[in-house]
């Protein structure tokens, strides 16, 4: 559970650094509150639930964090 956590947060780290977001720029962007941002970009807050993380591995999947598509490219 924790592992599929950090590599959500890991992957949403890398793309602010790709497109140079700061934590004050995402919390401008999505309404939440700068110190928030942080917590959750850290892993103090904002987990997937056990029992989502259950499911999944009953399932055998796994939640991937990819970059959307742009309208009319694959």
């Amino acid at each position: 559970m924790k592992g599929m956590n950090e590599q959500v947060r890991q992957v949403v780290r890398e793309r602010m650094k790709e497109q140079g977001i700061t934590h004050e720029k995402l919390a401008d962007m999505t309404g939440i509150q700068r110190p928030n941002v942080t917590r959750l970009l850290t892993g103090q807050s904002g987990t997937i639930p056990d029992n989502w993380q259950k499911v999944l591995d009953a399932l055998g999947l796994k939640l991937i964090a990819e970059p959307k598509t742009q309208e009319g490219q694959p």
